[in-house]
């Protein structure tokens, strides 16, 4: 990923051009083609698929101040980082927009509690999270941001290409506790290595998803591994060990190439044979079941500022871009429209039943009323 400091300094040069230039306020100013920059964050943003906001415009931006308070799921955290680090920048400073990632049950807890205005989530709000919103009187709006590759990670020494499905149920399965404790407990020709495990952490909507995807059950998953909400001391662990397995987001993935391996998984439900996680597998629906959505949620009342409205429109716009840049798949533009649409109209709800879905699409989701 792009360092602040490299990342602000392209910044600084994008305000410069629009003077130089002579171009309108609104209009992107763009690096030169020889040159590998990163393609989001200048002042007036770039409008993917004719979307626009009259909020954006740089004289708007500079004039705003206040706070717009975001925690919740690491595996957003990069998108959300780099979304609030050009924010700040475009507003001068005048917003603080301080992120923390204590996972997605971590950060519903403190939405619930009224202490934050958004919360970033690996996973759609559950029935349990839904009804305490209702009993706290915080009605919420609920938005896609890109998708993920959760990646299946082995010490980057392993001999190991790909991997079912169906073994990672054997490895991940609450009764394969005390019982799949060697690699050769998976598969007899595989070596005699104990296997160490890494994943999320508990409070985490990836622990969610992937229980969902893989065990057949959210939550369900045997317990003597390593977990952690943070994604770079999971990715620490498997890189030492060399009997590890573990899952990652795929932004974690990419910028470990050297530290861990992916291995192509199989799905034996689909004919596709292993697949590795990428952004053209992805984008294709080949990577299955272990592509996801992740979400913002967006408390209505603190919609009404306009600093947090700001915020949330800016992200959705620039999403496309900023997306890349951490290394993320961005959604169909088709889908950012929708979600734009449904944040203006402050459509409430979730478009899910309080559980992840394994392999839905995303204008399928945006398309349902939310409940």
């Amino acid at each position: 990923m792009f360092t602040k400091r490299s990342r602000v300094l392209w910044l600084v040069a994008g305000f410069c051009g629009l003077v130089v230039s002579g171009c309108s306020p609104s209009a992107p100013v763009a690096p030169a083609a020889s040159e590998s920059k990163p393609t989001g964050g200048v002042a007036a943003p770039a409008e993917p698929s004719g979307l626009s906001s009259p909020l954006l415009e740089p004289g708007a931006l500079s004039k705003l101040t206040g706070k717009v308070r975001i925690d919740g799921s690491s595996s957003l955290f990069p998108v959300v980082e780099v979304a609030a680090e050009d924010f700040q920048t475009a507003t001068r400073k005048g917003v603080d927009v301080p992120i923390a990632h204590a996972g997605t049950g971590g950060g519903f807890k403190r939405f619930l509690r009224d202490e934050i205005d958004i919360c970033n989530a690996s996973r759609p709000i559950t029935e349990a999270e839904r009804k305490g919103c209702q009993e706290a009187g915080i009605e919420f709006i609920e938005l896609p941001v890109c998708f993920d590759a959760l990646t299946i990670a082995v010490h980057p020494g392993s001999k190991l290409e790909s991997i079912t499905m169906e073994q990672l149920k054997k490895i991940w399965s609450p009764d394969s506790q005390g019982k799949v404790l060697k690699w050769s407990d998976v598969d007899p020709s595989w070596p005699e290595t104990p296997l160490r495990l890494f994943g999320a952490g508990a409070d985490s909507g990836t622990f969610d998803y992937f229980t969902e995807a893989v065990v057949g059950k959210a939550r369900s998953s045997r317990t003597d591994y390593t977990g952690s909400e943070d994604d770079n001391a999971l990715v620490q662990g498997i890189k030492g060990d060399p009997g590890a397995l573990g899952y990652i987001p795929f932004a974690y993935y990419i910028e470990n190439t050297k530290s861990v391996k992916a291995l192509a998984v199989d799905w034996e439900k689909d004919e596709e044979g292993p697949v590795l996680p990428s952004l053209e597998t992805v984008v294709a629906a080949k990577y299955n079941p272990l592509s996801r959505p992740l979400f913002i949620y967006v408390n209505k009342k603190s919609a009404e500022r306009p600093e947090v409205r700001t915020f949330v429109e800016f992200l959705l716009i620039n999403a496309p871009q900023l997306v890349t840049e951490v290394k993320y798949m961005p959604l169909p533009s088709t889908a950012y429209t929708m979600a734009l649409q449904r944040f203006r109209e402050h459509k409430t709800g979730s478009a899910f039943q309080g559980k992840p879905e394994v392999g839905v699409k995303i204008e399928d989701i945006l398309a349902r009323e939310p409940q």
